[in-house]
């Protein structure tokens, strides 16, 4: 496919002798928001964590824009945002962002703009001046995103970036991840929740380390003949519904 992005080829992790992941096969796209869609311990931190170059594999390999990860060169061009928020607590939100665009090579009015942009995108413009300490759940997540925007990268990996965030600026954070991916950024996003899943191109439904099936949501629904997500959930994991 000479449009993929990142290709999974064959991957397995494994912690100590306890199996993580089991031969994932997977390509994502050009441009497209991918979920991976499971249940909490299904693998998908550790799958994103390898894709990002951040965590060893044990079999297989994984491409990303025709580079064998883990891949130095590829850091600039791609967003990273944890499940667990990194961040530096003692400082501003403000200063936070101006460390790490400098570390993203992001300078001078470049760097002012897109803390301007990325803050109002998260809507934490009111608040740059405080400590991240005094910060909420929700608000430390809003802030981990805006981090991962700020080098404008062409690879955004999200680790259940809406986990604690009010309903309404969910919404608007994935109509902004959906205007992104129509400008050629690939989005690649883990989350549980169905109708999130509902709003990607594709999604690949993980249980147990085992990727269960690919497709966009119609062709998974197709399949199954369901009439949920939660239904063809169910069928691709052999169970009654």
């Amino acid at each position: 496919m000479s449009n993929t992005v990142i290709a999974v080829q064959g991957l397995s992790i494994a912690f100590g002798k306890t199996p993580v992941l089991e031969n994932i096969e997977l390509n994502v796209k050009k441009g497209e928001v991918f979920g991976l869609l499971g249940p909490s311990g299904a693998g998908k931190t550790t799958l994103v964590k390898a894709i990002a170059g951040l965590q060893s594999i044990n079999t297989g390999k994984i491409v990303v824009q025709g580079e064998n990860m883990p891949n130095i060169k590829l850091s600039e061009k791609i967003g990273y945002m944890a499940q667990s928020d990194a961040l530096y607590h003692e400082l501003t939100a403000y200063e936070n962002l101006q460390f790490f665009s400098s570390l993203y090579k992001v300078t001078g009015n470049m760097q002012k703009e897109r803390i301007k942009e990325v803050s109002q995108l998260v809507n934490l413009s009111d608040h740059l001046h405080k400590p991240v300490q005094k910060y909420s759940g929700g608000m430390k997540r809003r802030l981990s995103l805006a981090i991962s925007l700020l080098h404008e990268p062409e690879i955004l990996i999200l680790d259940e970036p809406t986990v604690g965030i009010d309903p309404l600026l969910r919404r608007s954070i994935w109509k902004e991840l959906k205007y992104l991916s129509e400008r050629g950024t690939t989005v690649l996003v883990t989350t549980h929740v169905m109708d999130e899943a509902q709003k990607c191109d594709r999604l690949a439904m993980l249980r147990d380390g085992k990727i269960l099936a690919v497709g966009s949501e119609e062709e998974l629904m197709r399949k199954t003949e369901a009439t949920t997500m939660e239904e063809a959930f169910l069928v691709f994991g052999g169970a009654s519904v």
